[in-house]
């Protein structure tokens, strides 16, 4: 590959060392995994921590005193300035964000808006996880309201674990709120992508979180349970069997595949939401648990089959660190297997960009992943949940009798109708976490709005304080 200014790998050089961040100086094990870029060459080594440094770690977070509230909004606001434009570690925004595109295979594009939108959200962290406060509650038992009695504000354990993704770096936007309600965070990285974390707990350890405030644990699977049980909450990313495995626990908060749909009703045009459907897929480079997934339209699919075909085929094929990339990469093998995978899935489904098309070698032992479209012939097909990696949409026909039930368990659905009864209904189904209305495409969030319902939701309850 060519090296972009500021490659950190520029020259031959020994590949980056990523240290585990425990609770006093930054740890370089014995035990280290090569990161490799999408061409299968070293771009880095990981230090793998054992159990006992686990262990010890999570013990020093739980002896932790958290920082007063104002001193934590203001280390959050220091942080998000230092995360999206400083020197972090050693390295700038620029080394960072090339780091992160070649590993991860995400368009560069991409990466710098995700490095944007995180120092967006943790800048304002403070104040958006108290988004999710109860109106009846104080945040302080002094607060005078609490004399004659009233509910508090308050957290649900000291100590906060998350077992992170790899897939798109704006993952990481969501746990800082953890810190901002006072809990000790121990991060486990992705292997696929440990960058991200590394900077970001990097620049809030130097904007004001002691070591024992915050943690990153690079481990192997089999430790991930020690995290877990080792702290008060946890929180894991992960695929449909991650979910099944922790569903159950009520101290753990599951972030699994989104499924996310895009809805038109026949009293709409499509060819005047275009623009939104085809952004709702391939966004991000179809990357994000917020991407659409499948499309349901009221009426014949196969028009907007064809023109999807159409804008989605279009897509260049490009290196990720190339500023006009826009589609994800990953090595050739990795590649080839999820094409195999989605060549069983479609099977029965009208191929409009068939699987046979997905991979495009970039000839370095890389390959671009191409959309997909596929149509399929019945409003509850199975293939309709099937979430790949990069932009690949099941497009289906929908009826007022089919309901609900085909749209349910989704992230987010946007919604294209002038029917308010409907979105009454979609509003009011429980397994619908986020409902757009209009020309919204689903990737569309902002700080201060729930994701997958607040963060705080799971970590903070209300408790009744009377004074006398």
């Amino acid at each position: 590959m060519s090296a972009a200014p500021g490659d950190p790998t520029a020259g031959g050089g020994e590949p980056l060392q990523l240290d585990a961040l425990g609770p006093k100086v930054p740890y370089r094990a014995r035990n280290r995994l090569a990161v490799t870029d999408v061409t299968g060459a070293p771009t880095a080594e990981l230090s793998l921590v054992p159990g006992v440094f686990v262990h010890r770690t999570l013990a020093a977070l739980r002896r932790a005193a958290p920082l007063a509230p104002d001193e934590r909004a203001a280390a959050l606001a220091r942080a998000a300035d230092l995360f999206a434009s400083g020197t972090v570690a050693g390295r700038s925004v620029a080394e960072y964000e090339h780091a992160v595109s070649r590993v991860g295979g995400v368009p560069v594009s991409v990466v710098r808006t995700a490095t944007r939108a995180i120092g967006a959200r943790l800048s304002v962290a403070h104040r958006s996880a108290r988004q999710a406060r109860p109106q009846g509650a104080a945040e302080d038992w002094r607060d005078p309201l609490t004399r004659a009695g009233r509910a508090v504000w308050t957290r649900r354990g000291e100590t906060f674990a998350v077992n992170a993704a790899g897939n798109h770096p704006g993952t990481h936007s969501l746990w800082p709120e953890a810190l901002a309600l006072g809990y000790r965070v121990a991060v486990r990285p992705s292997r696929r992508e440990p960058f991200t974390p590394h900077r970001l707990i990097s620049a809030l350890r130097t904007a004001g979180f002691a070591p024992d405030h915050v943690a990153l644990l690079p481990t192997g699977h089999d430790r991930t349970d020690d995290l877990l049980n080792g702290t008060d909450l946890g929180m894991v990313y992960g695929g449909e069997d991650v979910v099944r495995r922790y569903r159950a626990d009520p101290t753990v908060l599951t972030q699994g595949p989104g499924r996310s749909k895009v809805l038109l009703t026949a009293d709409v045009d499509w060819r005047d939401h275009l623009d939104t459907i085809v952004e709702s897929v391939a966004h991000h480079g179809g990357t994000g648990c917020v991407n659409a997934t499948s499309v349901h339209i009221e009426g014949d699919p196969t028009p907007l089959c064809e023109a999807l075909a159409e804008r989605l085929g279009a897509l260049p094929v490009l290196p990720p660190e190339d500023d006009k990339a826009v589609l994800p990469v990953q090595p050739v093998a990795t590649a080839r297997a999820l094409a195999a995978h989605l060549t069983k899935r479609a099977a029965g489904t009208r191929p409009w960009l068939g699987a046979d098309g997905v991979v495009a070698e970039l000839g370095d032992g890389s390959a671009v992943l191409r959309p997909a479209v596929h149509q399929t012939d019945r409003a509850d097909a199975p293939q309709l949940g099937a979430e790949l990696p990069f932009p690949c949409v099941w497009v289906a026909p929908w009826t007022p009798e089919a309901g609900l039930a085909v749209l349910r368990h989704s992230l987010v659905l946007t919604v294209l109708t002038r029917q308010e009864e409907l979105i009454d209904q979609l509003l009011d189904e429980p397994t619908i976490s986020n409902v757009y209305v209009g020309d919204v495409p689903t990737y569309r969030i902002a700080p201060g709005l729930p994701h997958d319902g607040f963060l705080a939701d799971f970590l903070m309850r209300a408790k009744t304080v009377i004074r006398s």
